[in-house]
């Protein structure tokens, strides 16, 4: 599995290609900028990405900026955003973006080697691998996201913080599995998540959910 990393210190960068060379990854380049990311990535058309949000020459969101313009070009391109930082905005818009794997852990909460390269794994595998603090955050910067759902669409997302499947709601609604998945999109879409049924943004919808069931 072949890895691209785009991060500029250099002790951390050095460390994550011997973490990942024992782990069984194949590191086919390091950049420490963002257009050296993105030539890295247009040459080894990567598995998966590791990308710092913060890169030269400014050190303010040149590293996810060029993650977004990345999956522009390569659609489904696995992204996994390790950084100090929460950039609400571009994380917004990068877990919006549709089809492959997206993670955004903070370095500082990385705990377990073994947790970060399951993440890795996830991530390439087209799952998703979301920092809970990232995820309070952007739902935080959401306000209220549950107004403007329908009470059949809260109950259909009460169910899906349960850990129901489409399949399980349909049953316990006594709905069809189209009308299920119609719902989802139509819950997706008032939460400013794409309409699909991809695992992290069912992850984000349920997080509002609890979120806003806690206030």
């Amino acid at each position: 599995m072949r890895v691209v990393i785009a991060e500029d210190n250099v002790l951390l960068s050095t460390g994550l290609e011997l973490l990942l060379g024992r782990a069984g990854f194949q590191i086919a380049a390091v950049a420490q900028d963002a257009d050296g990311f993105l030539a890295a990535v247009r040459e080894h058309r990567p598995d998966v990405t590791i990308v710092d949000v913060r890169l030269p020459p400014t050190f303010r969101d040149e590293g996810i900026r060029a993650a977004l313009q990345a999956r522009r070009e390569h659609p489904g391109l696995p992204v996994l955003v390790l950084s100090q930082y929460v950039e609400q905005q571009y994380a917004a818009e990068l877990l919006a973006t549709a089809g492959g794997g997206v993670g955004y852990l903070l370095k500082d909460r990385v705990s377990r080697v073994d947790g970060f390269v399951d993440a890795l794994r996830r991530v390439a595998d087209g799952g998703s691998a979301m920092d809970p603090e990232v995820i309070a955050q952007l739902v935080q910067r959401a306000g209220d996201p549950l107004a403007a759902l329908t009470p059949r669409e809260r109950e259909v997302l009460g169910l899906m913080a349960q850990g129901l499947d489409n399949t399980a709601i349909g049953a316990r609604l006594v709905i069809t599995d189209n009308a299920v998945h119609k719902h989802i999109g139509n819950i997706f879409a008032k939460l400013g998540l794409a309409v699909t049924d991809s695992g992290h943004r069912r992850v984000l919808a349920v997080l509002a959910y609890l979120n806003a069931a806690g206030r």
